[in-house]
């Protein structure tokens, strides 16, 4: 009898744990798309007064700073989207990244770990250049900025990041490279908690069960399986001004066509380019709503943009160059309409 109430409450602490992550879809998306389209309109109407202004709402909210250094957090309000509440760790304190080690379940004050596993808010920053090669997934806890702006900072050479049902989350400004499945393994998710670990899939970013998370001017290449994948019920996602190169499978949102907690995910995708070497999923959407907003597609070698399972795709202002090749121009995969994906485009 004991050993069943302790499998009863932890089951019940898991299932509360990921219920209390998810957020409720906006009502009107077409709302939030209106209100991205007056701000990169007012964005540009800046230009011709703004000699640090660039048409680009997210940098012209922060880069004007000259003295941003001295006020980081400024950074949470600028995100815009579904993803524009995602605050991270604008309300706690600065955690400096000293040390480029890393260990899974027992984690050195200065490293990177110790810090996104925190359970009060931090805006996490690095005290130089530095490449870290985490040995198993970094567990982000919730209110969690990790902030790269000053430093040429590197995740690279083994897994990589996972932001697994928690809420209010920021990356920014990372290099996301060559990441490989981790697992069969304990890792640490706060301070209180670690657990075992079944084998990762090797996405550069993956978003499991999470709300209010805004990824934002990240270089992400050669991973082993998405550049940055959102599923189990993810929403309130703003991913923007994203370098993606060199991969495969490059952005998953949605789980499956039977899962269909995912018809809750919004997702704006907005100002990022699509580089050289990719193949396919510039994303590839199901159930939810995805507003794909002034991207740049310079390369891809299947398809740029792909659908399933009923899901809602507003593209906006992009740019196509399709390949100098007859049998890979498709900006759309062909299947999105048999696939029964609504397609609206301007």
């Amino acid at each position: 009898m004991p050993n069943f109430i302790l499998l009863f409450s932890l089951f019940f602490f898991l299932v509360a744990s990921a219920t209390s992550t998810l957020s409720s879809p906006v009502p009107d998306p077409e709302l939030v798309v209106q209100e991205v389209q007056e701000k990169i309109n007012a964005s540009r109407r800046n230009l011709a007064y703004l000699s640090c202004g660039t048409g680009n709402p997210i940098d012209d909210c922060w880069r004007c700073d000259k003295d941003w250094m001295k006020n980081r957090q400024k950074l949470a309000d600028c995100a815009i989207g579904f993803g524009k509440h995602a605050i991270g760790g604008r309300d706690g304190n600065i955690y400096v990244v000293t040390d480029n080690g890393d260990h899974p379940v027992n984690p050195k004050p200065g490293t990177l770990r110790y810090g996104v596993i925190q359970d009060e808010p931090l805006w996490i920053i690095f005290a130089r250049d530095m490449v870290i090669k985490l040995k198993e997934e970094l567990m982000l806890n919730s209110f969690k900025t990790i902030d790269g702006r000053g430093a040429n900072v590197h995740i690279a050479g083994g897994p990589c990041i996972t932001v697994q049902y928690v809420t209010n989350v920021i990356i920014h400004g990372l290099n996301i490279h060559d990441c490989k499945q981790g697992g069969n393994a304990y890792v640490r998710d706060s301070p209180e908690h670690f657990g075992w670990r079944t084998l990762s899939d090797g996405d550069g970013i993956s978003l499991f069960g999470a709300s209010h998370v805004w990824v934002d001017h990240n270089s992400l290449s050669n991973c082993r399986d998405g550049l940055i994948d959102a599923i189990h019920g993810s929403t309130a996602i703003t991913i923007s001004n994203n370098y993606l190169t060199h991969h495969n499978k490059v952005m998953l949102l949605g789980h499956s066509d039977s899962y269909t907690q995912d018809k809750n995910m919004q997702v704006t995708i907005a100002f990022n380019h699509f580089g050289e070497g990719l193949v396919q999923r510039m994303p590839r959407c199901r159930h939810g709503y995805f507003h794909v907003v002034n991207n740049d597609y310079t390369h891809w070698e299947m398809y740029a943009i792909g659908g399933s399972a009923d899901p809602t795709i507003n593209s906006q202002g992009n740019r196509f160059l399709a390949p100098n090749d007859i049998f890979n121009k498709e900006v759309k995969n062909r299947s999105l309409h048999a696939l029964k994906a609504h397609l609206i485009t301007s």
